[in-house]
């Protein structure tokens, strides 16, 4: 396996903006990021991850993620497992405010006191999760305090929250059939190769096209000419680098 960026957990949220849940969704999401894990996670955007955008599917393929819903339709985990895995976890609001007796939220744009109250409720189960999956035993957590609606004052220290694509995964642009795509981890998967001193030749491509299609979704109708493009990119990261193999 490639030597790909430390791993972090993915967050992504429900984007449902018609309940007070979906809102509560994102508060806490929020929440973790800034202010509990700053360091631990980064934030995957839903409408961009239906949409198609690649980095965002590939980071939920490679590491694990936590899909945050408002209510049982659960969009976030069902888009997770449709176009990358099945979430590493998956919480539903309104089972959590079942299960803890919270109260009920409301309000849209604007949280009332108890849509506050659970997303603060939310945020620290989140912190949580994202402990168990990397393996942390639990800190003293920090708890999240409820803002009251309009408060504005940021907390001291507070951290810009990251996004999956910003996660660091190197992406190389490659010519399929005429036009260019973007293959994520390749960089990384070539270096690898190339320092086990594989020869650029059909047999290699193979392999590197089995571990392409890790981190990549490969048409069947273009399988041929990826598999011609990475070779091709292969020998020339040999050629760069210093001759560890020949081509055929």
């Amino acid at each position: 396996m490639p030597d790909l960026p430390e791993k972090k957990v993915g967050l992504i949220a429900c984007s449902g903006e018609d309940l007070a849940v979906g809102t509560v969704s994102r508060m806490a999401v929020l929440q973790v990021l800034e202010r509990l894990r700053p360091q631990e996670t980064v934030t995957l955007c839903l409408p961009l991850f239906l949409a198609g955008e690649e980095r965002e599917r590939a980071f939920a393929r490679f590491y694990p993620t936590i899909a945050i819903d408002g209510c049982s339709k659960r969009c976030a985990a069902r888009a997770t497992e449709k176009y990358s895995a099945q979430p590493a976890a998956s919480l539903v609001i309104d089972d959590l405010i079942a299960q803890k007796g919270l109260p009920e939220p409301h309000g849209l744009r604007q949280l009332d006191a108890a849509g506050q109250a659970v997303a603060q409720a939310v945020a620290n189960a989140l912190a949580q999760e994202v402990d168990r999956l990397l393996g942390h035993k639990q800190p003293a957590d920090i708890e999240v305090e409820a803002e009251g609606p309009g408060s504005e004052v940021e907390p001291e220290g507070l951290v810009v929250a990251t996004c999956a694509c910003g996660s660091g995964i190197p992406v190389a642009q490659l010519q399929v059939n005429g036009h260019q795509v973007e293959a994520l981890a390749l960089p990384a998967i070539l270096d690898q190769f190339r320092e086990m001193g594989k020869l650029a030749n059909n047999a290699t491509a193979g392999e590197l096209m089995d571990a392409v299609k890790l981190y990549n979704h490969v048409p069947d109708d273009e399988a041929a000419a990826w598999h011609e493009a990475v070779l091709r990119e292969y020998a020339r990261t040999i050629t760069a680098a210093g001759p560890a193999g020949n081509a055929d």
